[in-house]
C-alpha cells in the first residue's frame, strides 16, 4: 500500500438507540488509493463513509490522519443526486463553494472546469428535469469536485442507474480518478462494480458491522472492457463472491 492517508483503529459506532451498528475496525487506505467497501444492505459501509468525512464520531476506537487534512478536501458522493430542483446545474455544483461564502462572480472558472471534468459544460444553465438519470449523478459528482477534493467518498452512486449507464461511468470515474489523483472510498452492493474499479475491497458482514475479508485486484490500470471480458475479471469475481457468501454466512 501506498503512504497512509488515513486508518482505523477499533473503530466501532453504536447509535443512541443501543444499535450496535460497527464494531472492531481495523483498515488503513493509501494516498491514491481506490478502494471499495462491499457487503449486504444494513451492514454499516454508508456508516464507515460518514465516519471518515466527520458526520458521524466513533463510540470506540481512533480515526487517525496521517496528514492535515480538511473538511474542504473531502468530497461525499450520496447514492441519489439530491440536486435542487430550483436551481441550474451551474448553481448546483457552484453550492459547496457559496456555503464558503464565496460570490458566483469568483467561482465561475472553478464551477466550469468541475462540469468539464464530467462532460456537462454544455449543460451548465440546464435544470435537473432536463436531465437523465445518469446526467443527474454527473452533476453530483461534479458538485463534490468543485472544491478540488484529496478523498472521494461514494456511497453507491450508480445503483439506481441502468447498466450500460452505469459501465460509462464507471469507466469516466477511472479515467478522472486516473488524472487527477484523487483517493476514492467506494461504497457497492456490486461485486462485478466493485472489481472493476477497484486496487482493494473490503468485505463486511453485518451485526454489527466489520470487515471478514481484503481482497486486493491486482490488474494493472487503464482497465476497460477487454478486463470485463477477461478470465482475470471472471476469477477475480468469483473469488470476491465468494467471500461476500462467508461475510454473509457468518
Amino acid at each position: 500500500m501506498s503512504e497512509p492517508l488515513f486508518e482505523l483503529r477499533g473503530v466501532g459506532k453504536t447509535f443512541g438507540s443501543g444499535t450496535v451498528a460497527l464494531e472492531g475496525l481495523d483498515f488503513a487506505v493509501g494516498r491514491h488509493a481506490f478502494v471499495s467497501l462491499l457487503g449486504p444492505s444494513g451492514c454499516g459501509k454508508s456508516t464507515v463513509l460518514r465516519l471518515i468525512a466527520g458526520l458521524l464520531r466513533p463510540s470506540r476506537g481512533r480515526l487517525i490522519w496521517h496528514r492535515r487534512i480538511a473538511r474542504g478536501d473531502i468530497g461525499f458522493v450520496f447514492q441519489e443526486p439530491t440536486l435542487m430542483p430550483w436551481a441550474s446545474v451551474f448553481d448546483n455544483v457552484r453550492l459547496p463553494l457559496k456555503l464558503q461564502g464565496r460570490p458566483r462572480r469568483e467561482v465561475r472558472e472553478e464551477v466550469e472546469r468541475a462540469l468539464s471534468m464530467v462532460g456537462l459544460e454544455d449543460f451548465a444553465g440546464a435544470y435537473p428535469r432536463e436531465l437523465s438519470g445518469g446526467m443527474k449523478m454527473r452533476v453530483s459528482i461534479a458538485r463534490a469536485l468543485v472544491t478540488r477534493p484529496e478523498l472521494l467518498l461514494m456511497d453507491e452512486p450508480f445503483a439506481a442507474l441502468d447498466e450500460i449507464t452505469r459501465f460509462k461511468l464507471n469507466n469516466e470515474l477511472l479515467n478522472l480518478w486516473a488524472r487527477e489523483s484523487w483517493t476514492v472510498v467506494f461504497v457497492t452492493h456490486s461485486v462485478y462494480e466493485s472489481v472493476y474499479l477497484s486496487e482493494r475491497i473490503l468485505v463486511m458482514a453485518s451485526r454489527p458491522g466489520r470487515i471478514t475479508g481484503e481482497i486486493p485486484i491486482e490488474v494493472p490500470y487503464p482497465r476497460d472492457e477487454a478486463f470485463r471480458l477477461s478470465s482475470r475479471y471472471t476469477a477475480a469475481c468469483r473469488r470476491v463472491s465468494d467471500e461476500l457468501r462467508r461475510a454473509m454466512g457468518e
